[in-house]
C-alpha cells in the first residue's frame, strides 16, 4: 500500500461504511484511482468452468452490487468480476446503519438485504459492459416474493445475455428464509428453473451455486450431490457466517454476515469437504478471509481452482488485488509449480 493509498483509506475511514463504500466505487468511475491493469503470467493463468482467466483471483459479489463500475474494477488487476445481488424488482434493503468495521478483527458485519436497482437497470449496465473481461452476475430474490425460485431464474433471463456467468445465491443470512433453499429438495427445484433459463440464453453459461459456511456435513453432502445432478458449473465456498466466535470488536454483536478474517479457517474447511465429496469433478471457488497471497494460496491447495475477495480491501486497500496476484505468482513458482491448476486441492486432507 503507498502513501496515497494509505491517505484514501484514512479519509474514507472518518465516514460511516456505507457512506464509505458509496465514496470509493465514485473514485474508481471518476478515475482517481491508480489501476494496474491486466495481471497475468503463465502460471496465474486459469481455465474456470470453460471461462479463461488471466488469473484466479475474483471480486466477490456484494462491492459491485449495481454493476456501476465494471470498466475500472475489469483493470484493478482481477481475474474475473462478478456484480450483484440482484433482483428481478429494485429494493431498498433492509434500514441503515446495516455495514459495520470490526477493525479489531479485521472483519465486516452487514445486513443489506439484498438492497440494489433491480434487473433492468442493472441489466441496462451490463449491455454495455466491458467486453475484455470476465464478468458474472450474483442472482437474488426479492424479499417479498411470492416465488423466490423463480425469481432467480427471472433475473438470468433477462441479464444472461451479457454475462459469462451467473451465480445463484441462497446462502445469504440477511433475506429472511433464503437460506431454506439450500435444502436438496428446495435447491434441485430453484436449479431445474434456473438451468431452464439459462438453456433459452442466446449463448448458455455456467451457472454457479453460492453456499453458506454454516452449514453440516450432512448437508453438504447433499448439496455436492444436488450441483453433480443439476449439472451446476462450480461452487463458491463460502458467503458470511452468523457465528461470532472469537470476535473482540465493539460491533460484534450487531446482527448479519461476517465476513474478513475470521471466516478463514471455517470457510476453508468447507471449501476442502466439498472438494473431498466431488473428488475434484467440480470446480470449487474459495472466499472468505482472505487478505494475503498466503490465504490465496491455501484455498488453492485445499481445492480451490479460484478465489474471491472483498472485505480485506476495506482494510488493505485495491492495490491488494495486485499484491496477492503478484504474491500468489512467487508462491507457486517457490513450490515448483507450473500452473495454478497443478497446485489445486494439494493440501485438502490437511483441512479435514
Amino acid at each position: 500500500m503507498n502513501l496515497f493509498e494509505r491517505a484514501g483509506l484514512s479519509f474514507l475511514h472518518r465516514f460511516d461504511p456505507e457512506t464509505a463504500h458509496g465514496l470509493s466505487l465514485q473514485a474508481l468511475r471518476l478515475g482517481a484511482v491508480p489501476l494496474p491493469g491486466l495481471i497475468t503470467s503463465p502460471r496465474l493463468r486459469t481455465q474456470l468452468a470453460g471461462l479463461h482467466l488471466p488469473n484466479p483471483i475474483g471480486l466477490a459479489a456484494g462491492y459491485d452490487k449495481n454493476a456501476t463500475a465494471l470498466s475500472p474494477l475489469s483493470r484493478a488487476g482481477f481475474g474475473f468480476l462478478e456484480a450483484g445481488a440482484v433482483t428481478p424488482r429494485p429494493q431498498p434493503g433492509n434500514p441503515r446503519p446495516r455495514l459495520f468495521r470490526l477493525t479489531e478483527d479485521r472483519a465486516v458485519i452487514n445486513r443489506f438485504g439484498f438492497n440494489n436497482d433491480g434487473m433492468e437497470a442493472v441489466g441496462a449496465r451490463l449491455a454495455n459492459r466491458p467486453r475484455d473481461a470476465v464478468i458474472g452476475l450474483n442472482l437474488g430474490a426479492n424479499k417479498d416474493s411470492a416465488d423466490r425460485a423463480d425469481d432467480f431464474a427471472r433475473v438470468l433471463a433477462h441479464c444472461g445475455p451479457h454475462l459469462d456467468f451467473a451465480t445463484v445465491n441462497v446462502s445469504s443470512p440477511n433475506t429472511e428464509k433464503l437460506r431454506d433453499l439450500q435444502g436438496a429438495e428446495a435447491l434441485a427445484s430453484l436449479l431445474s428453473g434456473v438451468m431452464a433459463a439459462r438453456d433459452t440464453l442466446p449463448t448458455p453459461i455456467p451457472i454457479f451455486l453460492k453456499i453458506a459456511p454454516d452449514l453440516t456435513d450432512a448437508e453438504l453432502s447433499e448439496i455436492a450431490d444436488v450441483a453433480r445432478q443439476s449439472g451446476l458449473a462450480a461452487i463458491i465456498a463460502t458467503n458470511t457466517t452468523l457465528s461470532r466466535e472469537g470476535l473482540t470488536s465493539p460491533a460484534k454483536g450487531e446482527a448479519g454476515g461476517l465476513s474478513g478474517r475470521p471466516l478463514f479457517e471455517k470457510s476453508t474447511r468447507v471449501l476442502a469437504k466439498l472438494a473431498q465429496l466431488t473428488n475434484g469433478d467440480l470446480p470449487l471457488i474459495g472466499v472468505g478471509g482472505i487478505s494475503s497471497a498466503e490465504d490465496a494460496y491455501a484455498k488453492i491447495r485445499a481445492g480451490a481452482t479460484a478465489v474471491q475477495l472483498y472485505s480485506a480491501m476495506v482494510y488493505e486497500g485495491l492495490s491488494l488485488v495486485e499484491t496477492i496476484a503478484r504474491g500468489l505468482d512467487r508462491l507457486l513458482e517457490q513450490d515448483g509449480f507450473t500452473n495454478v491448476a497443478d497446485a489445486t486441492g494439494t493440501k485438502t486432507k490437511d483441512w479435514l
